[in-house]
């Protein structure tokens, strides 16, 4: 069975090609908290750089993240903390 974090890197990879990826489960942090699932692997953070975010504002770049993940962001991902850049930012 892939993690959720495995799951998120690779639809990352194959949908923005990034430089740089990082991606992080940030669900311990937020035990008892809404949205926060006994088994974890509900809140998350990414850090990508990325050639497909040039040119690109901030809400752009987001919305291609959450496109890649869209499935994911239905229902297992609670949060999802983004920080995009284009390579040389």
């Amino acid at each position: 069975m892939t993690s959720m974090q495995d799951r998120i890197e690779a639809k990352l990879r194959d949908s923005l090609s990034p430089q740089a990826l990082a991606v992080t489960d940030d669900s311990h942090l937020h035990a008892g908290h809404a949205g926060a699932r006994p088994g974890g692997e509900s809140h998350f953070t990414v850090e990508i750089v990325s050639s497909r975010f040039a040119g690109l504002n901030r809400v752009a770049r987001h919305r291609l993240v959450n496109d890649a993940l869209a499935e994911e962001l239905t229902g297992p991902i609670h949060a999802l903390v983004i920080r995009a850049k284009a390579p040389g930012e």
